[in-house]
């Protein structure tokens, strides 16, 4: 993998990982939360994937590697949600 490849990867991981973001509306982290979660919703959606036998319905090549970006927002998602339902703020007594 080249270094052009590693930077697509990371951006398209940040880009998925910001639209998981903002559909649950957990908006703790930067840049590069958003990155991580988009590889932890890559990996949780394609679990998911290969758990109920569901197609793959966009795959992004880049280089050598497939980047299954719509399993890739559906994991994110979960994940972020379970992130804020953890990490929610609870009023002081």
């Amino acid at each position: 993998m080249t270094w052009l490849e590693i930077l697509v990867l990371l951006l398209v991981a940040g880009i998925c990982g910001g639209i998981a973001r903002s559909l649950v509306g957990y908006s703790h982290g930067g840049c590069l939360a958003s990155i991580a979660l988009g590889f932890i919703g890559a990996l949780l959606g394609m679990w998911l994937q290969r758990q109920f036998d569901l197609p793959e319905p966009f795959n992004l090549t880049i280089g050598v590697k497939e980047f299954p970006v719509v399993w890739s927002i559906i994991g994110a998602t979960l994940f972020t949600a379970l992130l804020s339902v953890l990490t929610r703020r609870r009023p002081l007594e």
